[in-house]
């Protein structure tokens, strides 16, 4: 594959291509995505168990708000730390979407949620429970996207609806990057910097950002390797898992062999100092599959006055991102980029 980074500079850093190979034919339309915020539609999938303890579930439903703007507001409201708060995962600010929220109480009193409504939030109801909600617990997330404004080769784009169901790459979004890849020019400023003891302490926050950018690179690398070589939908002699797999890459051994782990070495060879950083930055190895499987995928076509739209109705696991099925039907326009998992 070409090398996915253009040593081009600007403004001293590089510029990153983050078009990642697509696996169905290509993208056949253009399209505008989120001209508003209902053109985005996010529901998590989950029933947090009512019971008595500390902790008070509030499921929510909010537009043009971040999820960390309503934690922050939850404890403020609340009169707790914010990592009292828990939440199942990130959800874009430019949607519309409903998700599940914890707050843990201990023996302070119980304020007045409905004091949290406004225009962009609202309390839909809150119970008792007895754990924090933590990342990537809930089932899965239920998209309802709806593309604008949709030109091109309809009958191509149709052939690639239909092969939707059967899966789609599962990269790691342009979202998980930062703006113009910001994240990953973190990363290699850190791995630029001297080591041992001498590299300068970054916030949680913002090395958090750089390790899971790090490694979703890595991977995307991986993938998009495979997606060339045509073998991204199968295993290979080596491969670890029951299914197609790539490595997210930490502390420890890959357990790839074979064919496999060649493969890997080769894509990732370029990264070595970004191997070795996460290596020492306190995860573990671990895998993830190559492909994405959307379930209940259903489309259809509506003309409007403006032109033809296409809308998308799926649900996708934790930890994934709708972008990567979006992005093998259409050229997106007007795209924000908060992280959905």
């Amino acid at each position: 594959m070409n090398e996915s980074v253009n040593h081009s500079e600007k403004e001293g850093e590089q510029a990153w291509d983050l078009n990642w190979p697509r696996a169905l034919g290509g993208a056949a339309v253009q399209a505008d995505f989120r001209s508003e915020p209902e053109d985005f539609v996010v529901d998590e999938l989950a029933s947090p168990q009512e019971e008595a303890g500390e902790h008070v579930y509030l499921h929510i439903r909010k537009r043009g708000a971040n999820t960390g703007f309503v934690a922050q507001q939850l404890a403020q409201l609340a009169g707790v730390q914010s990592n009292d708060v828990g939440y199942f995962g990130l959800k874009d600010r430019h949607a519309v979407t409903t998700q599940w929220f914890s707050v843990w109480l201990a023996q302070k009193p119980e304020p007045d949620w409905i004091q949290l409504n406004n225009e962009e939030v609202q309390v839909l109801r809150h119970f008792r429970g007895a754990r924090k909600l933590r990342r990537g617990e809930h089932l899965a997330n239920r998209f309802q996207i709806r593309l604008r404004n949709v030109t091109g080769n309809y009958s191509a784009a149709e052939t690639v609806l239909s092969q939707i169901h059967r899966g789609v790459p599962n990269y790691f979004g342009e979202q998980r990057f930062g703006h113009n890849g910001g994240n990953l020019s973190l990363v290699d400023r850190i791995v630029a910097e001297p080591i041992a003891g001498k590299r300068k302490r970054l916030p949680r926050n913002q090395k958090a950002f750089a390790l899971s950018a790090a490694r979703s690179w890595l991977f995307n690398q991986v993938l998009a390797a495979r997606v060339e070589q045509g073998t991204w939908m199968e295993a290979l002699a080596g491969e670890p898992e029951a299914t197609g797999s790539g490595p997210l890459w930490g502390r420890g051994r890959n357990t790839a062999s074979g064919e496999q782990l060649s493969l890997e070495q080769n894509a990732m060879a370029p990264w070595q100092t970004w191997q070795d950083w996460l290596e020492h930055g306190g995860l573990s190895q671990e895998r993830r599959p190559l492909m994405l499987i959307p379930q209940g995928f259903e489309y259809r076509w509506e003309e409007q006055e403006t032109g033809r739209d296409l809308v998308l109705n799926f649900a996708l696991p934790p930890g994934t991102f709708a972008t990567a099925l979006l992005r093998e039907v259409a050229e997106l326009a007007n795209q924000s980029s908060v992280a959905l998992k």
